[in-house]
């Protein structure tokens, strides 16, 4: 087949050609964002699953969702080294600068600007990588005490009532959020909090790895009230199925059953396998239909693509201790796996391992389910560690 016209793109967020499966958490964001436009109580929604599953591009699509409703939004995505001001200044104060064209909501979101810019000059000296222009000058008074938990809480509540005289609400599109520091995360609770007392049209939806849920919590203890935490996961088999389908017979090409089986247990209906999968089948395969023999051809090489970009960029963070962690967890399978079952591969006490555990646990690389247990948070990752560390030597 043409490889000019293969409709599979694997990427870091790139949208697939079939947003398979989704609709039903599309509509609920939907209707919270609409019951908080008019006043009425929602919670905020923060996403939680394995990496490849598809959070970034569902997030990017509700944005797009939203924003064509004339709701005012903003994307950030939380890395590891910065701090939440710096990441929430700038894309404020683009939706203040877009709210302010409002005839209703001017001088209710320039007075925003200058609580932002208090905010900015005040915070500077505790978060150095604030970088923000700034439009007005500051209030006195208004989000410039200094300290975040206070200043972001009267901030957003401004720039709340600027958005309910306009009319529409500000919704907050947070990816990563896992990464953010816990004293940030519990003055961005807070500041969610007293927003929905107040009932001002500003919600958070948000995505991150399962440890988000205890991060939340452990933040602020209130938080499991204030937000939903859906879990996002494999794809079911009929989405599976018309997510690698429905893209190839949109080109004119079409695929037998057995292909589209295999595909689905190579890839365990995860999004972004299924997109690897999908674009090595396509093009490994000479005529339509596409058939399982194409499938286990390409494999090869979509596994060779995936070590080589999806699991190697996280393999590569690792220190060799924590390498040597993971190779012992794959040892013994997908999991979760209890921490004494992965010190007693390795040999060592499981209090010695708790600081390579927390460590893991903070690069994103593995999380707890559950009191004692530890998982991967990367699908398939154990059978990648076995294949790039193989054998015993390891021990």
């Amino acid at each position: 087949m043409d490889p000019v016209l293969n409709p599979f793109a694997p990427g870091a967020g790139t949208p697939p050609p079939e947003l398979a499966g989704r609709d039903e958490l599309r509509e609920t964001i939907r209707v919270v964002i609409e019951r908080v436009r008019r006043g009425s109580p929602a919670k905020s929604v923060l996403m939680v699953g394995l990496r490849g599953v598809g959070k970034t591009v569902l997030l990017d699509r509700m944005r797009d969702d939203a924003e064509g409703r004339g709701i005012q939004t903003m994307r950030i995505e939380a890395p590891e080294s910065r701090s939440l001001p710096a990441l929430l200044a700038p894309q404020l104060r683009v939706a203040l600068l877009r709210l302010s064209r409002n005839d209703l909501a001017r001088d209710l979101a320039q007075r925003a600007l200058r609580g932002l810019a208090g905010f900015a000059k005040a915070l500077k000296v505790k978060y150095e990588d604030i970088e923000v222009g700034f439009d007005f000058e500051p209030e006195p008074g208004l989000a410039d005490n200094g300290d975040l938990e206070h200043d972001l809480q009267a901030l957003l509540e401004t720039v709340g009532a600027a958005a309910q005289k306009a009319g529409t609400a500000l919704v907050i599109f947070i990816d990563e959020l896992q990464y953010v520091e816990e004293p940030e995360l519990a003055s961005l609770i807070t500041a969610l909090h007293r927003t929905a007392q107040r009932r001002l049209p500003v919600v958070m939806v948000g995505a991150g790895l399962p440890q988000l849920r205890g991060r939340m919590g452990k933040a602020k203890s209130y938080a499991e009230r204030l937000f939903d935490f859906p879990e996002i996961g494999p794809l079911t088999a009929s989405a599976a199925r018309i997510a690698i389908a429905k893209p190839v017979e949109a080109n004119g090409v079409s695929i037998d059953a057995e292909a589209l089986e295999s595909i689905l247990a190579k890839t365990q209906r995860y999004p972004y396998f299924l997109q690897e999968w999908g674009k090595h089948t396509w093009d490994t395969a000479k005529v339509s239909p596409i058939t399982r023999q194409d499938v286990e051809t390409a494999s090869v090489a979509a596994i060779a693509a995936l070590d080589e970009s999806f699991f190697r960029v996280r393999f590569d963070r690792l220190t060799p201790v924590e390498k040597k962690y993971l190779r012992a967890m794959a040892e013994m399978g997908p999991g979760p796996h209890r921490s004494g079952d992965v010190a007693e591969q390795l040999g060592r006490g499981v209090t010695s391992l708790g600081p390579t555990r927390s460590q893991l646990i903070a690069k994103g690389m593995v999380w707890s389910p559950s009191h004692g247990d530890t998982a991967f948070t990367v699908p398939l990752f154990d059978a990648f560690m076995r294949r790039i560390i193989p054998g015993d030597d390891w021990r």
